[in-house]
């Protein structure tokens, strides 16, 4: 007999016996339990994209915490019932979605809003100025929330000038 087959290891069965269930049943597990001071914060925005906790993000973005991914948006015209799937298809079930459409609060079509709302998910359009605050805020108060950010067309920063 090989030595490999005649391992007390490889031949050991362990029956789990009545001590083995209670030991069991005492474990706990949380789940998307956040620590304080967890969640992204959108640290500034730009034409070209956004600082995200020091991640520079290039072009339309979608925030999914933990997670940062680019969005193939081109403008607001692209937020459509496909290019939102991607925020109620997550598990648990985001509670507010923020939609930044740009330099300007633009329409969104009614169909992705009723569709939302049908996932049961509040939906807040904003210019994306405000939608990054909002989103911060929003974070700030443990609420799960995603985002969909298309980069303002001119920076809307405020800018001192120098006399």
């Amino acid at each position: 007999v090989p030595l490999l087959f005649s391992s007390p290891f490889l031949s050991r069965a362990h029956r789990l016996g009545p001590s083995d269930d209670e030991l069991y049943q005492r474990t706990t597990v949380s789940i998307m339990q956040k620590e304080t001071g967890s969640g992204l914060m959108i640290h500034s925005y730009s034409p070209q994209g956004f600082n995200i906790d020091g991640n520079r993000v290039f072009g339309p973005c979608a925030l999914l915490p933990p997670a940062i991914l680019q969005w193939n948006v081109g403008s607001y015209k692209d937020i459509t019932e496909e290019s939102i799937s991607l925020f109620y298809m997550l598990e648990p079930r985001i509670e507010i979605l923020v939609l930044g459409t740009g330099t300007r609060l633009e329409r969104i079509d009614p169909s992705v809003l009723s569709l939302l709302r049908k996932k049961g998910i509040a939906v807040e359009v904003q210019d994306t100025p405000n939608a990054c605050a909002t989103f911060n805020f929003l974070t700030s108060e443990r609420r799960v929330t995603a985002a969909g950010l298309i980069p303002p067309s001119v920076s809307t920063a405020l800018e001192v000038k120098k006399e």
